[in-house]
């Protein structure tokens, strides 16, 4: 595949993440990244020096040389950015990686043939285990195909859906993480309360999650894992029914109906 060059609208956390694997990756997927922002210049230049990209403070002058443009900056800025954008583009291929913004809406502020795709990856992707999800706009052809697989290849790995499954899984794959390390914290709290070290607290809690993921990863069913830890009458049994007496998977399902509402608001 012909190599491309990639313009990077944005320089948050998601970008350098995208970055660092796009970057480090054994087969570079594009010729030259440029990553452009508006407001901080030393952020910029630390990117530069970091990753050997070339910087620009000025997007709309960068468009006409890359094939391959990502958006990186908040939903809220996705409409006028993309406006802005469709009075530039001729036929680069569009990513974008803000909560909200499907290949409808983007195709709908565009000219018409634009390739177009939306990826929600999440914070993973600094470790390049990221578990993103990703709807495709219907231009897109199997050379946009192939370039989106690099990108998303590069941070972890990822699943295709539709844009109204991408919107209904984005708390579940996007979110949640922020609700696991919640849980982590309270595991924390509840240790540091028996006169433990943080750094011990920490290890017993780091070390815990990633024994049960690798339970799960190995293939076991959550039911019959939780069925190995909690004997019937014994203390884990006991803790379990606490949480299902102050409803738990309730509060997480809430948890998920109002984080995808209100991502859904942002059109």
């Amino acid at each position: 595949m012909t190599k491309m060059n990639l313009l990077l609208i944005g320089a948050g956390r998601m970008a350098e993440a995208i970055l660092s694997g796009l970057v480090s990756s054994k087969d570079r997927a594009f010729q030259n990244i440029t990553v452009t922002n508006q407001t901080d210049r030393a952020k910029l230049e630390r990117l530069k020096k970091q990753y050997g990209v070339e910087i620009a403070k000025d997007w709309s002058l960068e468009v006409a040389n890359h094939e391959v443009i990502l958006l990186a900056s908040p939903p809220n800025t996705q409409d006028q950015l993309l406006r802005q954008l469709s009075e530039r583009v001729t036929n680069q291929f569009i990513i974008t990686v803000a909560a909200g913004i499907d290949p409808t809406y983007m195709e709908e502020r565009l000219p018409v043939g634009i390739p177009v795709a939306w990826i929600m990856p999440n914070t993973g992707a600094q470790v390049r285990a990221s578990m993103s999800t990703y709807a495709c706009g219907k231009y897109v052809e199997q050379r946009d195909r192939d370039v989106l697989l690099q990108v998303l290849s590069s941070i972890g790995e990822s699943e295709e859906l539709t844009e109204e499954k991408v919107h209904d899984l984005t708390a579940i794959t996007g979110s949640a993480p922020a609700f696991l390390y919640a849980f982590a914290q309270a595991l924390e709290e509840a240790a540091l309360s028996y006169d433990v070290r943080p750094d011990q607290a920490r290890k017993l809690v780091t070390i815990m999650l990633k024994g049960s993921v690798g339970m799960l990863e190995a293939g076991g069913d959550p039911a019959d894992l939780m069925a190995q830890v909690a004997s019937p009458g014994g203390s884990t049994a006991e803790g379990l029914a606490l949480l299902n007496e102050r409803d738990f998977a309730s509060i997480v399902k809430s948890a998920i109906k109002v984080t995808n509402d209100h991502a859904r608001g942002v059109n």
